[in-house]
């Protein structure tokens, strides 16, 4: 079935500039519609429709980076007007067309799926060192030693660290999964550390070894410069948020640039923030699971989207848990990464999700 899936998105992705038929998609495969739309849904977790809805959008921002007209692009992806094209774009990432080609922020990768024989992903590994070059040859500044690059975990740090391939600069990591448990209005404070203590069901002492005491840097040495390395997907841009939240709150006065990449291929966007709106989203998002009333870069729009669905019981995560239950939960795991990469989970939130749910 697969095969079929991968023939699906195969056709879906040489008509996107084509008005889409289901029933045209059908008499390509074979099948009846409702079959196609079913298994589709079975087996990637995302329907057909929404989909090419994704997938359209997302390389419309390539158009707009190369400044074509708006009018242009939304013809082109099937849209009737410039506002029914801007209507879908800022649904999706939380701005405006003509927002993004002037400001060009970093916006969650919606990439075409692959699927394998063994209904895998293809992935790509492009060498973190050229794309540090590209940096270094860019922004040299961002090297120095009165820099601090703060990492998206314990892995990242380490090959960065290790590599020093920041140069003389600082690193720590950020050793947390904000996206899950509850939290506390202040960052970093004792009752924050308590609750998120208790959440991850671990003691405060060996919580504060793990995520506070690799941090010290950060709460005892001023930077000129802060470097945030947080992937698009929503488990990093949570951990994101609540960094920016802290740098608020504790009244940081140097610049903050975020270098967004995907986990599968490691192209550096790179963007420098303005501290203001964060610790009011932060208590927004992730202390009273609220949208945001502030406007956020659409990266971390797309992240609130998914983190506040993921909070409800009948979430993607947990359908397609429910019906794929006869899956070993090994088994289930791996799909559940291949399904879901802008969820961005880890092997403890998932095996919680299927245990609960099971």
């Amino acid at each position: 079935m697969n095969e079929q899936i991968q023939l699906m998105i195969d056709w879906i992705e040489t008509n996107f500039k084509n008005k889409f038929s289901l029933d045209e998609l059908s008499n390509y495969m074979g099948y009846s519609p409702y079959y196609c739309s079913f298994k589709f849904h079975q087996i990637t977790g995302i329907s057909i429709r929404r989909y090419i809805l994704l997938r359209r959008l997302y390389l419309s921002t390539e158009d707009l980076a190369n400044n074509k007209k708006i009018i242009d692009i939304a013809f082109d992806y099937g849209y009737s007007s410039h506002e029914a094209y801007s209507r879908a774009f800022k649904n999706i990432f939380g701005i405006n067309p003509r927002e993004y080609q002037l400001n060009k922020f970093p916006v969650q990768s919606i990439v075409k799926l692959n699927i394998n024989k063994n209904g895998e992903w293809n992935k790509m590994n492009i060498s973190k060192k050229i794309e540090v070059e590209k940096l270094r040859h860019d922004r040299s500044e961002l090297f120095d030693k009165d820099v601090l690059h703060i990492l998206n975990g314990q892995v990242m740090y380490e090959e960065f660290n290790n590599n020093r391939l920041m140069g003389e600069s600082d690193y720590a990591p950020f050793n947390e999964a904000m996206c899950v448990n509850e939290t506390t209005d202040q960052t970093f404070d004792k009752e924050f550390i308590l609750i998120r203590a208790v959440g991850h069901h671990e003691p405060v002492e060996r919580y504060m070894e793990k995520v506070i005491a690799p941090l010290a840097n950060l709460f005892n040495k001023e930077y000129k410069c802060i470097v945030l390395w947080f992937g698009e997907d929503m488990f990093c841009q949570m951990n994101l948020l609540t960094i920016l939240a802290y740098l608020e709150q504790s009244g940081y006065e140097g610049k903050v640039f975020l270098n967004s990449f995907r986990e599968d291929e490691f192209k550096v966007n790179q963007t420098e923030l303005k501290l203001g709106p964060y610790h009011s989203v932060y208590k927004e998002v992730l202390v009273n699971h609220a949208k945001p009333s502030h406007e956020v870069m659409p990266v971390l729009y797309q992240a609130i989207n998914i983190y506040l669905d993921m909070l409800n019981e009948d979430n993607p995560v947990v359908k397609y848990i429910n019906k794929n239950k006869a899956l070993s939960t090994k088994e289930m795991i791996n799909r559940l990464f291949e399904r879901f990469p802008t969820i961005g989970y880890g092997d403890l939130q998932y095996i919680e999700l299927i245990n609960k749910n099971r």
